[in-house]
């Protein structure tokens, strides 16, 4: 079981560093003091990037980043996929990271990619207060400060090698020869 907190409401801070992301951080304020309940499209690379996951990886990567590591930043799921927010320039350091890591070489089938967004991108803001039960658009780990900590693009890859490792579990033992026989020693006298 992950310690990760389960914050699905977003705090008056959090509404203010969502919306300083913003082009017009007044009209997304006036939109959201309107309509709380009301998914935004927020720019990514000023205020925060966003690496984006398939869900259930995402949640694995979520589990290591706070069960093993310093926690996460905002984290919101969209359209099966896990939103992790972090920290601006993550987006464009990333994927040399991963390439280093040799991420999806031979591992291609075992690991998913993970999608960088940044400078130039725009991503969907689920609701300030998540209502929606089918969890289409919601906050895993809602905004709650007005300058919240952000993972960097290494934290971010440590998570994801370690949630790749987790899934694949890679043995060094050679496979068991099939045809060899086996005895029971446990009834020796």
């Amino acid at each position: 079981m992950s310690s990760a907190p389960n914050v699905t409401r977003v705090s008056t801070d959090g509404v203010a560093w969502l919306a300083s992301a913003g082009t017009c951080p007044r009209s997304t304020r006036a939109l959201w003091d309107e309509r709380p309940d009301a998914p935004v499209v927020l720019p990514c690379g000023t205020v925060f990037d966003v690496v984006s996951a398939p869900a259930i990886f995402g949640r694995r990567m979520l589990d290591r980043l706070w069960d093993e590591g310093a926690g996460s930043g905002p984290v919101a799921v969209f359209r099966g996929r896990m939103l992790l927010f972090t920290a601006p320039g993550t987006a464009q350091r990333l994927p040399s990271l991963l390439a280093w890591e040799e991420w999806g070489s031979q591992r291609a089938q075992e690991v998913p990619p993970l999608l960088c967004h940044g400078t130039g991108d725009a991503v969907t803001v689920p609701p300030l207060t998540c209502g929606d039960a089918s969890g289409a658009a919601r906050w895993l780990v809602a905004p709650d400060a007005r300058h919240p900590w952000l993972p960097g693009p290494e934290v971010v890859l440590w998570a994801a090698v370690r949630a790749a490792r987790a899934a694949v579990r890679i043995s060094i033992s050679p496979p068991p020869d099939q045809d060899a026989k086996v005895y029971d020693v446990s009834r020796r006298r």
